[in-house]
């Protein structure tokens, strides 16, 4: 049998199907969901995704997914909504209290659920709509949907993307606790490069949940071999992880998109940098890149800097470089289109990506493929996979002096940037095309059913 053969198998009712079914359980608005689930795009898998309740995918993707999120619109053949049908809400609850497990408290619970669309649209009414949006909705009808949509559409894998953070993988873990969803489809849990343990790991209520959930999935996914050793070391078999790991987060880059012939040289562009983290988080600090960025200005201007998502305390403490510099500095609010970041990465001479935790980032993947010179930090989840002045300057987030003598090479030595910019085309073609990668996933799926027959 072929690999790329979905193998003869029977439903409840004894009937041949050809089509593996794969349930998705994500951030829907994430691009990097949305382009791990279109990898499956053409193939024979039926995919669907079961989205959180923190948003909604953009109409025109058109996979078919279950909207969570507080808003009311008609159903249609790609999107179903919770709260846009009372009658399908009190289905879903009665269904929901047929166990004989399930307790009373559940009942009150259930009543909250079914009502809540028409308690919203009365704070709205009275207190106005900015009270409505932080009306926080009971995940608990959520999850009654979510254990309705497995036990009638039968997926037989159930991917989980991200871990805490209000991602997939707890969310699931749970639900699948409190409606006995065990032996219901084979569980991928998909870790997101560095923030789901690189800090968790140290943290004792963190560890027992990391452990519980990566015991109970049956393969774990991930882009780095940082994140099998953490494991390791929580007593998760390195068997446990996925054969096709490590596999970049979002599926890998278009190589067949771009002209290598039509890319302009590092050397020969505009001067001008682009910065996709101008913010403040646990993952990455802002204030010492402005930091470097006023120390290295003498010697890296003229040039132009395009921070992008930028908060408010990083455009508090760019109102107070000099006028030279502010003239120069473009504050980007809010979070552009990911059309928009590749247009940055073809102009642009460097990429400024200093971060405290990382998995391998895909805006490194993008600045190799579109000729950016990438300048990053040394962490233990990149540096197996690129090489000093090789294919990027290492720079550590909280080290401004570090961050500043990498702009000024890469801003000042042609041969640097340019030499870089072909080795690094050549490598993202070997580890992250993904055309490549789409037929490993496809394969890998259609595999893990295999073994179950």
């Amino acid at each position: 049998m072929k690999d790329n053969v979905i193998p003869e198998r029977k439903d409840d009712l004894g009937k041949d199907h050809d089509k593996i079914k794969i349930l998705f359980i994500g951030l829907s608005e994430s691009t990097h969901t949305q382009t791990w689930i279109d990898l499956l795009e053409g193939s024979q898998i039926e995919r669907r995704l079961f989205a959180l309740q923190t948003g909604s995918p953009p109409d025109s993707w058109l996979v078919r997914t279950y909207i969570t999120e507080l808003i009311k619109r008609k159903n249609s053949p790609t999107r179903e909504y919770l709260y846009n049908d009372f009658i399908a809400r009190f289905r879903y609850i009665i269904n929901s209290m047929t166990d004989a497990k399930t307790n009373k408290l559940k009942f009150t619970k259930a009543i909250i659920f079914l009502f809540t669309p028409q308690l919203n649209s009365f704070f709205s009414l009275f207190l106005g709509d900015k009270f409505a949006k932080n009306v926080r909705v009971d995940k608990f009808g959520a999850e009654i949907w979510l254990a309705h949509i497995i036990k009638e559409w039968k997926p037989d894998i159930i991917h989980t993307l991200g871990l805490f953070d209000n991602q997939g993988g707890m969310f699931y873990y749970e639900v699948r606790k409190r409606n006995h969803l065990e032996g219901q489809g084979i569980w991928v849990h998909q870790m997101r490069g560095g923030s789901d343990m690189a800090l968790r790991r140290y943290d004792p209520a963190s560890v027992d949940l990391i452990r519980q959930v990566l015991s109970e999935c049956d393969q774990i996914i991930t882009d780095n071999y940082a994140n099998i050793d953490y494991a390791a070391k929580l007593g998760i078999a390195k068997e446990k992880f996925a054969s096709i790991v490590p596999v970049p987060g979002t599926g890998g880059i278009k190589v067949e998109d771009y002209d290598q012939e039509s890319l302009i040289p590092p050397s020969k562009r505009e001067r001008s940098i682009f910065w996709p983290k101008a913010y403040e988080s646990h993952w990455s600090k802002g204030l010492p890149v402005l930091e470097a960025i006023r120390m290295a200005w003498d010697h890296i201007k003229p040039c132009e800097i395009y921070l992008l998502a930028v908060d408010q305390e990083v455009k508090s403490w760019v109102l107070t470089f000099s006028d030279e510099i502010r003239d120069h500095l473009h504050v980007i609010e809010i979070r552009i289109p990911h059309y928009q970041v590749i247009e940055y990465l073809r102009r642009a001479r460097v990429l400024l990506s200093p971060s405290l935790i990382d998995g391998v980032p895909n805006i490194l993947y993008e600045a190799m493929a579109y000729g950016a010179f990438p300048i990053v930090s040394p962490l233990e989840t990149i540096t197996p996979i690129v090489k000093q002045e090789e294919n990027v300057m290492f720079a550590r987030n909280l080290h401004p002096e570090e961050i500043s003598n990498a702009l000024r090479r890469a801003m000042s030595d042609d041969l640097l940037v340019d030499g870089a910019a072909g080795r690094n085309i050549t490598l993202v073609k070997k580890i992250a095309n993904r055309q490549h990668v789409a037929k490993k996933i496809t394969e890998y799926y259609i595999g893990l059913i295999k073994e179950e027959l």
